[in-house]
């Protein structure tokens, strides 16, 4: 039996996931950190059903264990960059699996698990967090599919506040701007895309960062941890943006 509360996090091998599962273990949670591969992850699949029951059986496990379930991070994410006119569906339906199907499915899976092992939680102390993006909310050029695959996240995440609410659990969204991942790297060179980032970038029509830096994947940890925490007990259907203020 353990009395570090538990968390369930996806995504966990990139480079925010890694970065919140170490802020996590260091706060004093218990993490059950699942991806595609890793070290330390559960290994799992988790657009499909198979994947899904591999993590219930994984939660299952801990809560007979004595584990206190309290928390779920839906952190994994991926971004098939393009124009709209040529984005393959392949790849709009892969990000609206992993980005939008997967974030309902894992919230639902967790949340009833959170309902069923203790039913009322005066304190609020019990939270989900879903890492979703500025480009949620904000129509970036070239990222049209990945756009509208966070703002499904996001409103999924807030309308689950508003269900969860009677049975004290929160659930609130953190939107980072550009980070330093290998998705960023990816697009066009890490270089290359932070100074288009910090800079802002007319052509695509995009703003720069005000406080003149991309955001490190510790950034983003913290928030998450604060979200997660007492702190945060009196916020729910929140989306707390962390960009640097790329988006004011």
């Amino acid at each position: 039996m353990t009395d570090k509360p538990l968390v369930v996090l996806t995504g966990a091998a990139g480079g925010i996931g890694s970065a919140v599962a170490a802020k996590l273990r260091a706060s004093g949670y218990e993490v059950c950190a699942t991806d595609l591969s890793g070290e330390n992850v559960l290994t799992a699949d988790l657009t499909t059903e198979a994947g899904l029951a591999d993590l219930e059986s994984e939660i299952q496990a801990r809560i007979s264990a004595g584990s206190k379930l309290t928390g779920l991070v839906n952190v994994a994410g991926i971004l098939h960059p393009g124009k709209l006119l040529d984005l393959q569906l392949e790849q709009w339906e892969q990000m609206q699996s992993v980005n939008s199907r997967s974030v309902f499915r894992i919230t639902q899976l967790v949340a009833r698990l959170m309902i069923n092992q203790q039913s009322e939680d005066p304190q609020n102390t019990r939270g989900i967090v879903t890492v979703s993006s500025n480009a949620g909310r904000t129509p970036r050029y070239g990222l049209g599919g990945y756009c509208a695959s966070k703002a499904a996240s996001t409103m999924l995440t807030r309308c689950f506040s508003l269900e969860l609410a009677a049975h004290g659990i929160r659930a609130n969204v953190l939107s980072p701007g550009s980070t330093r991942t290998a998705m960023l790297a990816s697009m066009n060179g890490e270089a290359e895309m932070i100074k288009k980032s910090v800079a802002g970038d007319p052509e695509r029509f995009r703003n720069g960062i005000p406080l003149g830096r991309i955001a490190d994947p510790e950034d983003i940890a913290d928030s998450v941890e604060f979200l997660l925490s007492p702190k945060a007990k009196h916020l729910t259907g929140v989306e707390l943006t962390a960009d640097g203020g790329a988006t004011i």
